[in-house]
């Protein structure tokens, strides 16, 4: 019995969207952190802002990660309502320690670029993966790491290189999600099979 309470705990856990949310975080808009003069700005989409957000705060040189939707027309997306928007993360760092070049390899090793469907038990557009550039630099670095890998991996990669558009801070509750609920994120990324699927996609 407890066995099967455990898994069915996981599988209810498994789903990004599915997670259990308190009424509140339906509203309370957050105050969007700013550049400074000397940082630069990353926008990747991969799957659950949760995981890719917990990844890219670990990263030397990364002030502050976004979580948040983009890439889709509909107007003011919040997570009941996200439209044709993926869920994302913004990036705020300095290239004096950390590149953009290294940023991607950090985001390429938590996704799986082969999957047009989703990311791990996630499906759906809204799960999408792809690049979000800003500049002329951006496209080019993030189209060459894409080639690169596309080689690496020996066969097509669906993620998509495309230009920024708005970009909308998700609620509150989402934010450092992994730290505000770790034992439901835990449970999360263990019934989703994440890490399992990018050793088995990345062959580590």
């Amino acid at each position: 019995m407890r066995l099967a309470l455990t898994a069915a705990l996981a599988l209810g856990l498994a789903a990004c969207s599915n997670a259990a949310l308190p009424a509140s975080a339906k509203a309370a808009p957050i105050e969007r952190p700013e550049a400074a003069a000397h940082e630069e700005i990353a926008i990747f989409a991969g799957g659950c802002f949760w995981c890719i957000e917990a990844e890219l705060e670990e990263v030397p040189g990364v002030r502050t990660v976004l979580s948040g939707y983009t890439g889709g027309t509909t107007p003011d997306p919040t997570y009941r309502n996200m439209g044709d928007h993926a869920e994302a993360v913004e990036v705020i760092y300095d290239p004096a320690t950390v590149s953009y070049d290294q940023l991607l390899e950090v985001f390429w090793s938590n996704i799986d670029p082969t999957d047009e469907g989703g990311q791990f038990f996630d499906r759906g557009s809204q799960y999408r993966t792809a690049i979000f550039v800003l500049d002329e630099a951006q496209e080019a670095a993030a189209t060459q790491s894409l080639e690169a890998n596309a080689k690496r991996l020996k066969q097509p990669i669906v993620t998509a290189v495309l230009p920024a558009t708005a970009f909308y801070p998700a609620e509150e509750y989402h934010q450092d999600y992994y730290l505000k609920e770790p034992e439901r994120y835990e449970a999360y990324k263990k019934g989703s099979r994440r890490e399992e699927t990018l050793k088995k996609v990345w062959q580590e």
